[in-house]
């Protein structure tokens, strides 16, 4: 079954993790095939110099082995045969997830703008709603950035039929955006309104706290998924795609990989946008960009 049918990404969940990409190689330290096993994986590159920090963000998982090192952990995942099981794990400590809302906020105007009114044009008469895939979607604060887009866009000009997919491989962060939940420290990049509008705030024990509202939970679907996979099932005609800050992690012939694999699955006129370091990356011959870090599918 297709994630965006219509775009559902909770039925693409698998408890198991995102599909065996082939064994890490038998040679080298402790940390090279570990590094060999999470690019294959999911793409994600880590030089020696990243040692210090998988050290850190596994200890409390290390922690909870008993476990007292990383080389013991690197014995414990190849020699004795725990690392099928220490996937999710290893997945959600390697990953990176800075992000805020409204960041690279150009893309939320061209958005509003631009390509959500040329996506509602597409679909109308169709009975399909338009939809927004954030495919690297960390905490959520993009997802809910798009969203608070959308729905305003629909209080300006009239309701539409809208649907956002929101996608990462690291199932923690993937905890939070569903929960919606975020700091009041969190929330400067909102205008007044938009807090006013979209969000609920914390009292007694939650104080500090603001929730997304369910009016724009309704609209958002979380699941996981490993973008290196290929072979996702994910609508063929997606209207915007958010692929931002997530390419630089990747080598250069997985980046042309996976734009080779998002453009396929993005709508005829649909709008890809990329991290504004990512722009060399959009090379193939149907994507023109109109912006910066942002581009059309052309036919």
């Amino acid at each position: 079954m297709s994630i965006l049918s219509p775009f559902r990404a909770d039925e693409a969940e698998d408890p198991d993790g995102p599909a065996r990409r082939g064994a890490p190689r038998r040679t080298g330290s402790g940390f090279a095939r570990f590094a060999a096993f999470v690019e294959a994986e999911i793409g994600v590159r880590l030089s020696e110099a990243k040692r210090t920090m998988v050290d850190g963000r596994l200890r409390r998982r290390m922690s909870q082995l008993g476990i007292s090192d990383l080389d013991s952990y690197f014995r414990h995942l190849f020699e004795d045969g725990a690392l099928d099981e220490e996937r999710t794990a290893i997945f959600d400590a390697v990953t990176t997830n800075k992000t805020d809302f409204f960041r690279e906020s150009a893309h939320f105007d061209h958005l509003m703008d631009v390509a959500a009114p040329a996506a509602i044009a597409r679909r109308s008469g169709t009975g399909q709603p338009v939809k927004v895939w954030s495919a690297a979607a960390s905490t959520g604060p993009e997802a809910w950035s798009i969203a608070m887009c959308l729905a305003s866009l629909a209080d300006r000009d009239g309701a539409f039929n809208w649907a956002i997919l929101a996608t990462d491989i690291n199932t923690e962060v993937l905890a939070i955006a569903r929960r919606a939940i975020y700091p009041e420290s969190m929330l400067g990049p909102l205008r007044p309104e938009d807090r006013q509008r979209w969000l609920m705030q914390g009292h007694g024990d939650h104080r500090g706290s603001w929730r997304i509202v369910p009016e724009l939970r309704r609209r958002v679907r979380f699941g996981q998924l490993n973008l290196m996979d290929l072979d996702f099932s994910i609508d063929t005609d997606i209207d915007v795609v958010f692929l931002r800050n997530v390419l630089i992690y990747f080598s250069a012939e997985d980046q042309t990989r996976l734009i080779d694999h998002i453009s396929c699955h993005l709508a005829v006129g649909g709008t890809l946008y990329l991290g504004h370091s990512e722009s060399m990356v959009a090379h193939r011959a149907d994507l023109r960009q109109v912006g910066p870090a942002t581009f059309v599918k052309a036919e």
